[in-house]
């Protein structure tokens, strides 16, 4: 099962993420954070909150909206190759 095991604000909606398999890297967030949980943080200083919930072991935010690792995994993915 993979999971986040670290997560660092780099800047604006750029999160640095290490995944439970070794892969790691960084991810531009800003086109995702549609819909009503995400709203809140479009503000930097809510999104750069982020932390690795250690039950759900992926990326979460204290307003409780949280990203699956296999999504975080394929935006790593396609970063990388772009």
């Amino acid at each position: 099962m993979l999971n986040i095991t670290a997560v660092r604000h780099v800047r604006d909606y750029v999160l640095w993420f290490r995944f439970s398999d070794g892969a790691e890297g960084e991810v531009d967030l800003a086109g995702e954070l549609q819909g009503e949980v995400f709203e809140p943080l479009r503000d930097v200083g809510i999104f750069a909150r982020v932390a690795v919930d250690p039950d759900i072991r992926t990326i979460a935010w204290p307003n409780g909206a949280d990203l699956a690792p296999e999504f975080l995994r394929e935006r790593l993915r396609a970063h990388v190759a772009a």
